[in-house]
């Protein structure tokens, strides 16, 4: 016989459970006519322990026990009448009970607040009485006033009180009519109107910019809620390992009776090196150096410097971030850089200049809307499908391409990299021109939708998917600049096939751009554990040479992969083979990555 050490460690611990499970007794029996919910609730207070007791006297102990848990839960639930007794029954196996009349349960009255001076305006003292929420009639029960209270200071907060406050609050239990009547006692303080902004510490970060971020003006009166925006606008620039943003004690009032709003912000490393590497059977490896620089202008900004080496694209360049530009939300981004593309369909050397504003819409979502240059040499050969037979045709062309970037992102999903419930949606439109060798005019549309349906309770399985539609209208085949085509295949889109390959093939076995594009997925992520989700996953993609798209030459891709959770988001490895493979064709792909596939 073969001794396996795991299956006898998990045995034992499948036996020490189940010896704990079994010793686990009720702390005492609960007796008594009462309804099955409140019987319940006295058991889980009443607890459990290990073992019966040992002599009435250990059982007596017990039942005594568990009757001033029983007590302190009945009365919280407004059983302010209760009688109960603790019995002890049996000799040799004596058993500890708690006998329990619970009795009439009392009902509120209407709650009342008592102010101290100064008492809020009118309308804040009304939204803080209708802010409690109790109703005259229901049951008196502890965690409700409790409740209440809080809700009502929590208002007068948001109407501008910021230093409301509740003193100990008054509630009478009347035995005789059965009621409990809250009255608060609350302290509003005074209202509070708003000042500028005040950093005790200004670090690399420019005063008067920061300021220019609050949300109200002067004599505003407190918003807890525009107090959170600037936190927030300052956290979305990326740049603070800490923001801290809080209104002022009231010893740094103002002449006028304002307080200032301090704000501190915990500078991240002014220069960042990072070094990564890439590798996928589909695109071949890679090798990335980024020179990141913080705050070099005072205003939350960041430089990045980013060279790249690899089989397919190859970069130099900088990107300059300025958040907040001009109006918050708002985000100026420039960029320079030199690319050598060398991909399967075509080859582009091209100097690369972008400027592009960003404007924040909501929490996650924000629109796009600029410019690029693009100037360079392409390399490209075509088929000339008007021609009979069809033919050869090499392309070696000196173009600049102008484009007008407009795009927009809304998200109204849970999570940005592991999202299981809501949507999302993206499009872009780029009307483009291009000069030099050639001269055309053509406008570039693409839109994806996701969606996440959760199909248990904690969403420990998640349906997924994605449907992708891209168009070119107004340039041909032969005149579009290869890497301005669509395209298919890889991680990104349909897994199972290598980069471009979904496309159909020229003579040569070169991926043919095309002018419309088709994408669909479907996933099914299932938790196992903490840790781990398994994944099940089906994609389709067809590109076609008309500016609809054309489904007639659909492939299909199937495959499954596991994610490994992290703080941050999970670590997706995915293996997928062609469902339709065709000659060159690679038998099954590999993809490694942070985050779900879409």
């Amino acid at each position: 016989m073969t001794f396996r050490p795991t299956l006898f460690l998990a045995a034992l611990a499948t036996c020490s459970l189940s010896a704990q499970a079994a010793s686990a007794d009720p702390r005492a029996q609960i007796r008594g006519d009462m309804d099955a919910e409140l019987r319940r609730m006295l058991e889980r207070a009443v607890g459990e322990v290990d073992g019966a007791p040992e002599s009435r006297f250990e059982a007596r102990r017990r039942a005594q026990g568990a009757q001033g848990a029983a007590e302190a839960l009945l009365r919280s639930e407004a059983y302010y009448q209760p009688v109960l007794e603790d019995v002890v029954e049996g000799e040799d196996r004596p058993s500890a009970i708690v006998d329990v009349q619970p009795g009439r349960r009392f009902l509120l009255t209407q709650p009342t607040i008592t102010w101290t001076d100064p008492a809020p305006d009118a309308e804040s003292a009304s939204d803080a009485l209708e802010a409690i929420g109790l109703k005259a009639g229901a049951p008196g029960r502890a965690v409700d006033v409790i409740s209440g209270e809080g809700r009502a200071v929590a208002t007068l907060v948001r109407d501008g009180y910021a230093d409301a406050k509740a003193d100990p609050r008054r509630v009478v239990v009347d035995h005789a009519a059965f009621t409990v009547a809250p009255e608060y006692r609350i302290d509003s303080g005074r209202l509070v109107l708003l000042d500028g902004v005040v950093m005790p510490r200004t670090g690399r970060t420019n005063p008067a910019w920061v300021a220019g971020l609050a949300p109200w003006t002067e004599g505003d009166r407190y918003d807890p809620d525009q107090v959170a925006e600037l936190e927030r606008r300052l956290l979305d620039t990326g740049v603070y390992d800490g923001v801290g943003v809080a209104l002022a004690p009231v010893d740094q009032t103002n002449a006028d009776g304002h307080r200032p709003i301090i704000v501190n912000l915990q500078d991240r490393p002014r220069r960042v090196l990072e070094a990564g590497a890439t590798w996928s059977t589909a695109e071949g490896a890679g090798v990335d150096l980024i020179w990141t620089r913080y705050n070099r202008f005072g205003r939350a900004d960041t430089l990045r410097l980013e060279t790249r080496l690899a089989d397919i694209d190859s970069r130099i360049g900088a990107d300059l971030s300025l958040p907040h530009w001009r109006k918050p939300g708002r985000t100026l981004k420039l960029s320079a850089g030199v690319v050598k593309e060398d991909t399967d369909a075509y080859d582009r050397t091209a100097l690369v200049l972008a400027a592009e504003l960003q404007q924040r819409i909501g929490k996650t979502s924000y629109f796009n809307y600029g410019v690029g240059l693009d100037a360079g040499r392409y390399n490209e050969i075509r088929y000339d499908y008007t021609s009979i037979p069809p033919r050869a045709v090499s392309f070696d062309r000196d173009l600049a391409i102008i484009t007008g970037r407009t795009s927009a992102y809304i998200d109204n999903s849970n999570d940005p990299l592991n999202p299981t419930q809501g949507w999302r949606v993206t499009a872009s439109v780029q009307p483009t021109a291009v000069t030099g060798q050639d001269t055309i005019l053509f406008l570039r549309g693409e839109t994806q939708a996701t969606a996440y349906l959760p199909l248990q309770d904690g969403a420990r399985t998640v349906l997924a998917g994605r449907l992708r539609i891209g168009s070119i209208i107004g340039g041909g085949e032969l005149s579009v600049p290869s890497d301005r085509l669509f395209y298919s295949g890889g991680g990104g889109s349909v897994r199972g096939y290598s980069y471009q390959s979904v496309n159909p093939k020229l003579p040569d076995l070169t991926p043919r751009g095309g002018l419309s594009l088709f994408e669909t997925s479907l996933e099914v992520r299932r938790d196992i554990g903490q840790s781990f989700q398994a994944v099940a996953f089906v994609d389709a993609g067809a590109v076609g040479f008309q500016e609809t798209p054309n489904l007639t030459n659909m492939r299909y891709g199937a495959g499954l992969g596991v994610r490994y959770k992290l703080p941050f988001g999970p670590v997706r490895a995915d293996i997928a083979v062609p469902l339709d493979k065709r000659e060159g064709d690679s038998a099954f792909q590999i993809y490694i990555s942070i985050g779900q596939a879409f």
